[in-house]
């Protein structure tokens, strides 16, 4: 390996490692973020992982202007990102060591906020909020942000078990010496979530961690990407085994320091997220991963003790007994459903000596702790049809659950929110009267569309809906709104600001209602011209 310039002398701060592969068009960008963090940052180590496009010509050019950075080259691509970031390591001479993805940034102030927390706390790990950012909207989704509300120091991971559930090693600032003494370094070579090995293999070591609620990594998510992060790389069933074999080593890490209470919280973790995560898309899959993703995990699952399935939040340790209690995949829109993000426990709902369970024919799957949850926390489905006129009309119904909607205050009204899509605030919100109705509550409301579509200005726009429930003794469930499997249509309505208006409510991946407005004659022919463009490829990939 070679590097183009020499460290600079006695460093106080902290060395930033940039790793880049083929990334010439955004390396730049990262490592100048590095860079713009001011004195806080001594050096920035980029290790350049062999690439055979641009990217070290783009290094050595800012290598001439930048006296801080310091380029590494690497005679043979390592395959991973393991690898060049232990060169990083072992090149990094400032008392701090932080990492740096090449598509990612450090926003502004993240070094010094991490560095002036470790300093005063003495500790060896310090973290921050990290967000990812979608592109090219730029809306941003915040990672675990129940971990980074306010400032936090403890002695040892196990004084903060949900440390565990940030896996990545990108929002950390670590203690150099921390590193070297323990020997602390990531999995070589071609290794699929190294960074959740690493973050074992740190917190294993029991270092004094302190926690900022400052935003200090922005984590760039290109889904339209032609090669795509392997966070999002979920298509291919190795991808999920990887998963599993990262999350083993990651378990053992903890075992092998003799600290079993990590281990079981990294066993738990991976129900409560990793496992739904996955059950989320699974029904969009085809039969070949299902069948072999049920099998894996089965697997998996079955070396869980009963106390760490038990441990994990519900519903997720539903969504794992059943996994466990089917020999093959079944029940995949319900599973789907009740693992999102709000949850929806959908119908039927079955019952065995009393208990609230899976189905009839799985009854020793109970779903136990139902009657516990708080009302703002219940799996509620909310079903919704949204009628398009010139004016609109949306319909609810809101499915009683076991009866815990009563025992928790009947809902007299919901209140419906219009998000937009690309982040912010609500920008229309309904209230809809309920009543109670079959099995459960119904009502309806109208909207208007041509004021939903001036708020959100020119263009075609896309609206998510999410439903608060209103009860005598206060808020209660918050969710999206169920979009129906069928009968959505496109329609265009009359609108005195825009001529036309086109309406599209459509069922989201997980199954949520949202709507599509293209308002104006040029925004529904934009809409239908897009849709016969799509139709066009896909006869053109038949023919081939």
């Amino acid at each position: 390996m070679s590097q183009s310039t020499a460290p600079p002398d006695r460093p106080q701060g902290v060395s930033v490692v940039v790793i880049a592969y083929n990334d010439a068009e955004l390396v730049g960008a990262a490592v100048r973020s590095a860079l713009a963090q001011g004195p806080a940052v001594t050096e920035v180590v980029a290790v350049d992982d062999c690439s055979s496009d641009g990217t070290a010509a783009v290094l050595d050019q800012l290598a001439t202007t930048e006296p801080r950075l310091r380029v590494l080259r690497r005679a043979d691509n390592s395959g991973g990102c393991g690898t060049p970031r232990n060169d990083g390591i072992a090149a990094a001479t400032a008392p701090y060591v932080m990492f740096l993805d090449s598509d990612d940034v450090l926003p502004p102030g993240a070094v010094p906020a991490l560095l002036d927390a470790a300093r005063e706390h003495g500790t060896d790990v310090t973290v921050g909020r990290a967000v990812r950012r979608e592109l090219p909207d730029g809306r941003d989704v915040p990672w675990q942000p129940g971990l980074y509300r306010e400032a936090a120091v403890y002695e040892s991971p196990e004084a903060e078990p949900r440390l565990l559930h940030d896996t990545l090693c990108v929002n950390k600032l670590y203690r150099r010496d921390f590193l070297t003494d323990h020997q602390l370094r990531f999995p070589d070579g071609r290794f699929t979530y190294e960074d959740f090995v690493f973050t074992a293999r740190v917190y294993a070591a029991a270092p004094r961690v302190a926690v900022v609620p400052e935003l200090v990594y922005v984590w760039h998510v290109r889904r339209a990407a032609a090669q795509v992060s392997i966070s999002l790389a979920r298509k291919d069933v190795a991808n999920w085994q990887a998963r599993i074999a990262a999350h083993t080593q990651a378990v053992e890490a903890f075992g092998a320091a003799g600290r079993k209470a990590l281990a079981v919280a990294c066993r738990t973790k991976f129900v409560d997220y990793d496992l739904c995560l996955y059950l989320r898309e699974l029904r969009v899959r085809d039969a070949a991963y299902r069948d072999q993703w049920w099998r894996l995990t089965r697997a998996y699952l079955a070396g869980f003790a009963p106390g760490e399935l038990a441990a994990a939040a519900a519903p997720a340790r539903w969504l794992a007994r059943v996994v466990l209690a089917a020999d093959a995949p079944r029940d995949l829109d319900r599973l789907s459903q009740l693992a999102a993000d709000p949850a929806r426990l959908i119908p039927p709902y079955a019952s065995a000596d009393g208990h609230p369970v899976w189905a009839d024919d799985l009854a020793d799957v109970v779903l136990d702790g139902l009657g516990e949850l708080p009302a703002d926390r219940l799996p509620v489905t909310v079903d919704a049809t949204l009628l398009a006129g010139r004016r609109g009309i949306l319909k609810l119904r809101v499915h009683e659950l076991y009866g815990r909607l009563a025992a928790t205050g009947a809902p007299t009204s919901a209140d419906v929110e219009f998000v937009p899509r690309g982040g912010g605030e609500s920008v229309l919100t309904v209230t809809a009267p309920l009543r109670p109705g079959g099995d459960g509550f119904t009502g309806q409301v109208p909207v208007a569309l041509a004021a939903l579509a001036a708020a959100g200005g020119r263009g075609t726009q896309i609206w998510d809906l999410r439903v608060r429930l209103n009860t005598g003794a206060g808020p209660g469930a918050h969710t999206t709104l169920r979009a129906p499997a069928a009968g959505l249509r496109r329609t265009a309505v009359p609108a005195s600001r825009y001529g036309v208006l086109l309406v599209q409510p459509y069922r989201t991946a997980s199954g949520s209602l949202a709507v599509r407005l293209a308002p104006g004659v040029q925004g529904a022919l934009g809409v239908v011209g897009g849709k016969l463009r799509r139709l066009a490829r896909t006869a053109r990939s038949r023919r081939r």
